[in-house]
């Protein structure tokens, strides 16, 4: 890779350069810090899980298989039936379905098989929201393909519109990232916006990663699916969906997903963690199994992240209006100027936000769409996040003018 790709490359990382903003600024306010800028929940996942990685400690000297086992892919498809009404005919478990070390890295490698595919064609666009997830940018670099930046405002509902993408940019598409509920947004795809682009899809063949691993951290109704539109359509082509434990069951660390959709990826993808990748331990994968079988503990959690957002309503309603997203756990909070703000949370309340520019790059009028924002994740207790959301609000609250925009003068290094 050249020095060129690498320095790009490293510009879309934004938490290296959450570091280097507030390097030297000491948490202020004599709070404790927390840590509210990365989206990685604290709290423990059932202890059924726990106790069947125990139970499962054998296998610990067995190499998992790529597919990972029969019960995990039923498990698996099982709840995409429950979840998303998905008939069992329209998914193969063993050609539709691979288990993925964490979505993280199934979506990184996914653009390496569709950049590939696409390059001999002259496919080698990786088309992706703008703000957006900095993996995806990432991939697109590494895999040798070109980040192509979508709007996704206010004016779109945080989503990209699939009618307003230039058809030369469509024709050059190798694959697009969309994500719902939206990170860092929370914003819900419909129906409609999934079978639209599954059309454009098509039409112009390039692959949809539909990133849906916040599908079950929501406000009101369940967000519609990807792969629900597809089985509409009458076929899974040019399609995968990526669902992770990480945010469902808050095991992150497990590092346990999977991947369902279009059978030519999937072989693909099993193709890629063959050479080079990291199949799902077998404890792990007893325990996902177990994990994906159960709803009980997502609707507890689902309940936890509510008290949080009604919380967060009570403490920056009065500030922002409405802050509570149709799904996920983050706010995206329009304080003016994100990084002005990341620095005066940290002095003054040792309140740790992530600056909305750095998961955006400057559109086609000179301007940074995610540069007045400031992502908030609510990944703690209830309990924790209570005397947070109150000292975030004394903060944000007295730099606000009239005009409802962040005021702060000087960035205090």
């Amino acid at each position: 890779m050249n020095q060129d790709r690498v320095e790009s490359l490293a510009q879309f990382h934004p938490f290296t350069r959450l570091n280097k903003l507030l390097e030297g600024i000491q948490p202020g306010g004599g709070n404790t810090p927390l840590l509210l800028s990365l989206g990685e929940p604290q709290f423990q996942p059932p202890a059924f899980a726990l106790e069947a990685i125990a139970n499962a400690k054998e296998l610990w000297s067995k190499y998992p298989p790529t597919l990972g086992t029969m019960e995990f892919r039923t498990a698996a498809k099982a709840w995409l039936m429950r979840r998303y009404g998905v008939e069992s005919a329209f998914i193969d478990a063993d050609r539709m379905i691979a288990p993925v070390s964490g979505t993280r890295e199934a979506l990184f490698h996914i653009a390496l098989s569709a950049v590939a595919l696409g390059a001999p064609k002259g496919k080698g666009k990786v088309l992706m929201a703008n703000p957006f997830y900095h993996t995806y940018a990432g991939a697109a670099v590494v895999a040798g393909g070109e980040p192509a930046f979508l709007p996704a405002g206010p004016e779109t509902a945080f989503l990209p519109d699939p009618d307003a993408v230039p058809p030369a940019l469509l024709r050059e598409a190798a694959m697009v990232y969309l994500c719902s509920p939206a990170n860092p947004q929370g914003s819900v795809a419909s129906a409609d916006f999934w079978q639209r682009w599954l059309a454009l899809a098509r039409q112009h063949d390039f692959l949809i990663a539909a990133d849906e691993c916040y599908a079950e951290i929501y406000t009101d109704l369940p967000p519609p699916g990807a792969i629900a539109a597809a089985q509409a359509s009458g076929s899974s082509d040019n399609l995968l969906v990526f669902h992770s434990l990480s945010k469902r069951s808050s095991a992150p660390g497990m590092r346990s997903g999977f991947v369902a959709g279009d059978a030519r990826y999937i072989s693909r993808q099993a193709q890629l963690i063959n050479y080079g990748g990291v199949a799902v331990p077998l404890p792990v994968l007893a325990a996902s199994t177990l994990l994906w079988s159960d709803e009980a503990h997502v609707e507890e959690n689902r309940a936890r992240y509510q008290a949080s957002f009604d919380l967060a309503q009570r403490a920056l309603g009065p500030i922002f209006g409405n802050v509570k997203p149709g799904g996920g756990f983050f706010l995206w909070l329009d304080v003016g100027d994100g990084e002005q703000a990341a620095v005066e949370l940290w002095r003054q309340a040792a309140i740790k936000v992530l600056p909305g520019g750095y998961m955006a790059r400057v559109d086609a009028d000179g301007r940074n769409p995610g540069a007045p924002y400031i992502r908030v994740a609510l990944v703690y207790e209830p309990t924790q996040l209570a005397g947070a959301l109150e000292r975030m609000a004394a903060v944000l609250g007295s730099v606000m003018d009239s005009g409802d925009r962040m005021r702060i003068s000087g960035r205090g290094r």
